[in-house]
């Protein structure tokens, strides 16, 4: 836009000069220089004119089939995926003979353009009771503003928590299909299948994390960590008591950890 201007004044400057002479003192081009004093003399504008672009490579109808695929899900047709990527739209556009081949990358614009994303997804879970969440819910807020005052005065802040290992999981609810402008939204909840455990605990005050290993997710298992790794941790850094943030799973339920060993 701003060497057309400059043509454009400069010819308003010079009207009896000729298109090279313009080109040489404005050091461009002379085909552009004539190009854009016969555009300001037809148009007055120094904007483009509309062009058509290349043709469509593939029809209103394929590009309406892939976004309603998007929308489903894969396991609706056959496919053993929780939700679809783009790599994977293309290949299973490929295996329908009514559509054209279609590259990931032009799935990856078009839906976007839709606002669907099937590849993007976010697990969810509700508070059934207001209320009684609250009441849990402050006392283990106030343990993590008051963890590094509480460990100088002896007491220890330990997040617990078991975790599996990172990897294809089964999880307990189908995953909801895409829609416009939201994400997938998929269950928080799955089936472990042989992974193993990661008992973990985080100390709050410090962000230290403690591990150990298990087969299994069980109350004993829970009980092995606390006594071969916490307790002996907080014994070396001086501590008289252990204060643990925990679920409410059975793996370590408050009412197991009453019981004497």
């Amino acid at each position: 836009m701003a060497r057309r201007a400059q043509i454009v004044l400069a010819v308003h400057a010079h009207p009896s000069w000729s298109s090279k002479q313009f080109a040489l003192a404005l050091n461009l081009n002379d085909r552009l220089v004539r190009k854009w004093r016969r555009r300001w003399q037809e148009t007055h504008s120094l904007i483009d004119l509309p062009r058509s672009g290349a043709p469509r490579r593939f029809s209103s109808e394929a590009r309406a089939q892939v976004t309603a695929l998007a929308c489903s899900l894969p396991r609706s047709h056959g496919i053993p995926l929780a939700h679809w990527s783009r790599a994977e739209l293309a290949r299973y556009v490929a295996t329908i003979p009514t559509l054209p081949t279609i590259s990931a990358r032009t799935i990856g614009r078009w839906l976007p353009a839709e606002q669907i994303r099937p590849w993007r997804f976010h697990s969810w879970q509700h508070i059934q009771d207001q209320e009684t969440f609250l009441q849990r819910a402050r006392p283990v807020l106030q343990l993590y503003e008051q963890a590094h005052a509480l460990l100088q005065d002896g007491t220890w802040v330990v997040c617990a928590d078991e975790k599996t290992s990172i990897q294809a999981r089964e999880a307990e609810q189908a995953p909801c299909p895409s829609i416009p402008k939201h994400v997938l939204h998929q269950s928080p909840r799955y089936r472990r299948r042989g992974a193993l455990h990661l008992l973990a605990g985080l100390s709050v005050a410090d962000g230290l994390i403690y591990g150990q290993y298990s087969s299994r997710k069980r109350f004993i298992d829970f009980r092995s960590f606390l006594q071969t790794v916490l307790i002996p941790e907080a014994l070396r850094r001086g501590i008289h008591t252990l204060a643990l943030i925990l679920d409410n799973g059975p793996t370590h339920a408050p009412k197991q950890l009453t019981r004497p060993a």
